[in-house]
């Protein structure tokens, strides 16, 4: 079930009425946001759920017969179950056809003719994101940092608890798990915040992100037939495509999880406005930064081991953070840049004993993340070289103008949504604070506008970029 569908604009008040009648009856309110999590994920394809309670069984068991042992060692294999077990569907649905593809790449390169290996599988929506927010449970348990939990209702609501469950935010155990395990009651505070951040990511969605597809989608689909200029223009629009977009899904995630008296953790911080890649990777998809940070570049060393093993740490985390983003070279490429860029900036900083950038940071950051983006967006390797070429040619020329209407409401809805950006990132009040600041009056007509203009604007529905991943 998508966000911007019809169908969740009936899904969520049906379950927000249901959810609140019961009176505060915990067991009960788990019970229905289980079902109702299922029910969610299964308008996309009820088989898959299958792995969802899979993952769930398997690490309900661990986390506590990780708690129970004794011995390093016990602990140890138990916990090699859940990661086997977790990031073995993972590496089956998502990875095999990737490195299946390679290798035979690979082997027709030297002249070794080999069969077809891949397989005809669908990628199950989601299961990067709750791969991860399943793991950062039994990786808790382990480190002691966090106690295993008998209630197998509220585990599985855990997992599968529709706001966040096919693109995050990624919580982890220790800020949601505890709230499924509580009683909850009406807060009209948090009312008020959740209609707010709702609509505005709604909003960041349909009208920016969709609007701001229309031109990137013509002009990605046939990049050698374009200048530089319309490369150009069209990775720009892309650049703020994919971050109103999933900043707009974050939004409804967050809101939606308020109504239901839930607190997630924000998951971008206007990461346009960094001056920095340290800083932008501190604002943007928050929650799998801190869980690369906290679970993967920590567990390799992080910092403690000397430099040299320093920056191999912040490459390996960023290279398999792109691959956690897709299965193609791209998306390790992509990853590469930003790890090269960390490391870089690792050793200014330390060799400059300066904290951070300038307003030519500012710079440098965006013309580094725009130029990665391509990465993301193309289709191929072939076609990501070819823009890249293009772009930094420096042969500008008159852009593809298409329909002017088009490249103008794409310019529109960047100044927009920018403008927004900044006036919030002014006002010092987090998005997520922002609907309970104002009066009622004020919320209401700041919600009506935003509905008109999300009508006006109406383009397309299409997906959200990062179900995907």
């Amino acid at each position: 079930m998508l966000f911007n569908s019809i169908e969740y604009l009936i899904f969520l008040p049906l379950v927000f009425l249901i959810y609140w009648l019961l009176n505060g009856d915990l067991k009960k309110q788990n019970v229905l946001l289980l079902l109702s999590s299922y029910v969610f994920y299964a308008w996309w394809d009820w088989r898959f759920l299958s792995l969802i309670i899979y993952s769930s069984l398997i690490d309900y068991i661990v986390g506590q017969k990780i708690e129970a042992c004794q011995s390093k060692k016990s602990k140890k294999n138990w916990l090699l179950l859940s990661l086997v077990s977790n990031l073995g569907l993972l590496g089956v649905f998502k990875y095999y056809n990737f490195f299946a593809d390679s290798f035979e790449t690979a082997m027709n390169s030297v002249g070794w003719q080999v069969n077809d290996l891949t397989l005809n599988i669908i990628l199950p929506v989601g299961i990067s994101f709750y791969t991860f927010q399943t793991l950062s449970y039994t990786l808790d348990i382990y480190r002691e940092d966090f106690k295993a939990t008998k209630d197998w209702v509220a585990f599985f609501t855990y997992v599968s608890f529709f706001p966040q469950l096919v693109a995050g935010p990624i919580e982890r155990a220790s800020n949601l798990l505890p709230q499924v395990e509580s009683k909850r009651s009406f807060n009209q505070k948090w009312f008020y915040d959740g209609i707010f951040q709702i609509s505005v990511g709604l909003f960041r969605k349909i009208v920016i992100a969709d609007n701001l597809a229309i031109y990137v989608d013509s002009v990605y689909a046939n990049p050698e037939i374009h200048n530089s200029s319309t490369l150009l223009i069209a990775t720009v629009f892309y650049a703020f495509q994919i971050y109103f977009d999933f900043s707009g899904y974050s939004d409804i995630a967050i809101g939606s999880a308020k109504l239901l008296g839930f607190k997630f953790n924000q998951n971008f911080n206007f990461p346009y406005f960094s001056n920095s890649i340290t800083e932008f990777w501190r604002r943007w998809h928050i929650s799998l930064s801190s869980w690369l940070k906290d679970y993967l570049y920590i567990s390799l060393g992080g910092n403690r081991k000397g430099i040299r093993i320093t920056y191999r740490n912040l490459m390996l985390t960023m290279l398999l953070g792109g691959l956690w983003h897709g299965s193609s070279w791209n998306f390790v490429i992509w990853g590469a840049i930003h790890g090269i860029a960390l490391g870089l900036e690792k050793y200014i900083f330390s060799v400059k004993s300066i904290k951070n950038f300038s307003f030519l940071g500012s710079l440098y950051t965006f013309i580094v993340v725009l130029l990665s983006w391509v990465f993301f967006r193309a289709q191929d390797l072939e076609s990501s070289v070819l823009i890249l070429r293009k772009i930094l040619s420096l042969d500008f020329m008159s852009p593809y103008i298409g329909n002017i209407n088009t490249l103008l409401t794409g310019i529109m809805m960047v100044l927009l949504g920018l403008l927004f950006d900044f006036v919030v990132f002014k006002i010092k009040t987090p998005l997520e604070e922002l609907g309970s600041s104002m009066k009622t009056i004020k919320l209401s007509l700041g919600v009506t506008v935003i509905i008109i203009l999300t009508a006006l604007f109406y383009s397309t529905s299409n997906n959200f970029i990062y179900f995907q991943f």
